[in-house]
């Protein structure tokens, strides 16, 4: 019998949540310049890219967030950083060859939704010079259900927004309180109607388990309310409580933080509640109507996963601008220059601010691969791995028996040459996942829990 209890004891070693392979601290200084200049001209005018475009402002700091955001109350530092984007965008667009088709586009913070009309006006006019973004581009915003004006949607909607984010976490005042996110449901419940009659596509509702005062009946409850906004997706991600990284995170009392199991219960229970109103599980941590882009693509393992999450965007490359965003090509990472102040001053003498970055070896592409199948599918077929040479196959093979046969616990099993995470042990697709992960050193790296 399988016991979640068991496996939590026996891996106490945090994991890392493998939206990307190498993970990003294993980026190196110095690298990403190089990778980014010599990656740009391999683009051409008809294959599809992605980008990510980050805003590392909040207007208010929420002490669970572990994204790179700062907090303002005044508009001018988002004024100047914009400009800062934009230039960014300008010069990427001067040292392109073609102009790329713009397969998707994703707006992320910190808090996109704060931007004002002319801002969102100059920063889909500096994307149109870059790009090419027409009725297919799918256009997605992180939206904060406070940030949200009489005008806001409106503007979104003429930069092209075809999805929505909308953040959550909880809705019991303690938590909100413990996290200092307040948000009501009436809030929450009006800004989606808006979008809704604003004509956007699919909306998304992140969700928070592990939050510190979040009992499990509390938890339920929000997801009940969620339930009943009916978004076309939900995330349910796990809190993770990292103050050794982010220093805000001090102000919320570990003591009133769950334990391990009580975590597993908390997130097994809501998983439970959203499968049975109707959604379909995708992945560790992501829901979807059935009829929703992302069910369909996990139904025909087509699903992927990057720095955003489980996703459909199958591009291969995706360009990152901002302060602290990760782009990615086929053979690397780039990340930009992570403090503001420096971004902007390297954008403003006119040097791209590509800062770290990993050229990822051919050994690295296959473990990728097989990392991001285990977290998709939670199955590996070595039978599928013919474009890899079989000298950097069979000892990944030899790992997947290995570990299939000394497995204790549930976790997995092999079949022929296919190794497959047990339904029961899903949720624990982190830690077999790591088991292909060349680079894990749990004692020299801060990752988060499994689960």
């Amino acid at each position: 019998m399988f016991d979640p209890k068991a496996v939590l004891a026996h891996y106490q070693k945090p994991v890392p949540r493998y939206t990307s392979y190498p993970t990003a601290p294993q980026f190196k200084e110095g690298i990403g310049a190089g990778l980014f200049a010599a990656s740009l001209p391999q683009l051409d005018s008809y294959t599809p890219v992605s980008a990510y475009l980050h805003v590392p402002f909040c207007d208010r700091l929420c002490w669970f967030c572990g994204c790179h955001t700062k907090h303002t109350l005044k508009y001018a530092p988002i004024a100047r950083y914009m400009r800062s984007l934009l230039e960014e965008i300008r010069l990427v667009g001067r040292q392109l060859e073609t102009k790329p088709v713009l397969g998707a586009l994703h707006l992320g913070g910190g808090s996109p939704s704060l931007l004002k009309r002319d801002e969102l006006q100059a920063l889909r006019q500096a994307l149109d010079e870059t790009f090419r973004i027409d009725h297919r581009t799918e256009i997605s915003v992180e939206i904060d259900p406070s940030d949200v004006k009489s005008d806001t949607i409106a503007a979104l909607m003429e930069f092209g927004l075809t999805r929505a984010s909308v953040g959550v976490q909880d809705f019991h005042e303690d938590v909100q309180t413990a996290i200092n996110r307040p948000q009501s449901f009436e809030i929450t419940r009006d800004v989606i109607q808006q979008l809704r009659a604003a004509g956007v596509s699919s909306i998304n509702v992140d969700a928070l388990y592990g939050l510190p005062l979040q009992s499990q009946e509390r938890l339920l409850r929000t997801i009940e309310q969620c339930l009943s906004l009916r978004p076309d997706r939900m995330a349910l991600f796990g809190y993770a409580h990292v103050p050794w990284l982010k220093k805000h995170q001090n102000m919320i009392k570990t003591e009133d933080l769950a334990g391990p199991l009580e975590r597993f219960d908390h997130a097994h229970a809501a998983s439970a509640q959203l499968v049975a109103g109707g959604y379909q599980s995708i992945g560790i941590d992501h829901f979807a109507l059935p009829d929703d882009s992302l069910a369909v693509a996990a139904r025909s393992n087509r699903l992927h996963r990057n720095f955003q999450g489980y996703t459909t965007d199958h591009h291969q490359t995706m360009i990152g601008f901002g302060a602290s965003s990760i782009g990615r090509f086929a053979n690397g990472y780039v990340q930009n220059t992570v403090p503001t102040a420096q971004y902007q001053t390297q954008v403003s003498s006119g040097e791209l601010p590509k800062n770290k970055g990993l050229i990822l070896t051919e050994e690295d592409q296959l473990r990728s691969y097989l990392i991001e199948r285990l977290m998709c599918e939670f199955e590996i077929d070595f039978d599928r791995l013919q474009v890899f040479p079989d000298a950097l196959v069979q000892p990944c093979l030899q790992k997947a028996r290995l570990l299939a046969a000394q497995d204790q616990f549930g976790l997995c099993a092999m079949e022929n040459n296919k190794l497959q995470i047990l339904p029961q042990a899903r949720p624990f697709a982190r830690i077999v996942a790591a088991h292909f992960d060349a680079y894990y050193a749990p004692e020299q790296f801060q990752y988060s829990k499994a689960v």
